[in-house]
């Protein structure tokens, strides 16, 4: 009973928490302005021009947070108040985005890795429930079993994008301070913007693995029996 408590608590508040984390740091910092005042887009192109990314465009998209980069189109997408802003946030977002727009264009391992899993993830994340709840249902363990292994898929994908999420902010903290976009003052609120941001990533993850640990026990315990 403890365990399934707990298992519920990272399931549910682990989320929650990481949320409110992202907004609350974001709103804080959406609110202070970075020194030279340049736009997440301004910061974007800078960086994209440095980078000999030329071809990269930047665009404004929907939604709040809805910041990414799009590897197919070749495109930075950020949200309103990020492309247009001035603030620590808009910065250091941009800068993120930019991040993987450079991983793209060095065929960074682990992201070259993540988009091959697009597919069969997608694909596992859909079918994985389908196949357990029928299991369970039906008392069928094969069935449990296939939906076990399309769920690994998905958790496959949640994990391989940790590495490719930290080092999309390494490079962001390591461009804007060798562009001279943010200053020493700066470097903490950048941080504070980018970690809050993983945090999202990293919740994702542990649920993701919770939920593939209880499904295999589940299948494990039934055939002991």
């Amino acid at each position: 009973m403890i365990g399934y408590l707990v298992y519920l608590a990272l399931l549910i508040l682990v989320p929650l928490w990481a949320q409110s984390k992202v907004k609350n740091t974001y709103k804080k910092y959406s609110q202070v302005m970075n020194s030279n005042m340049v736009t997440g887009a301004q910061v974007a192109r800078k960086i994209l021009d440095d980078n000999g990314l030329y071809h990269v465009s930047i665009e404004e998209t929907k939604g709040m947070l809805s910041d990414h980069y799009d590897p197919r189109k070749k495109v930075v997408r950020l949200s309103r108040d990020n492309y247009h802003g001035y603030s620590a946030a808009a910065a250091a977002i941009a800068a993120h985005e930019v991040g993987h727009a450079i991983q793209d264009a060095e065929s960074y391992a682990f992201l070259r890795f993540r988009h091959a899993l697009v597919p069969i993830a997608g694909l596992g994340d859909k079918m994985s429930f389908i196949f357990i709840i029928a299991g369970i249902l039906l008392n069928a363990m094969n069935l449990v079993l296939i939906g076990v292994i399309f769920m690994s898929f998905a958790v496959l994908f949640q994990l391989v994008t940790l590495p490719v999420e930290f080092d999309a902010s390494n490079r962001a903290m390591g461009q804007l301070v060798s562009s001279g976009i943010i200053r020493n003052n700066e470097e903490r609120q950048t941080k504070k913007v980018l970690n809050a941001a993983a945090l999202t990533y990293v919740a994702a993850a542990l649920v993701a693995v919770a939920e593939l640990i209880r499904f295999a026990s589940m299948f494990l315990l039934a055939n002991d029996d």
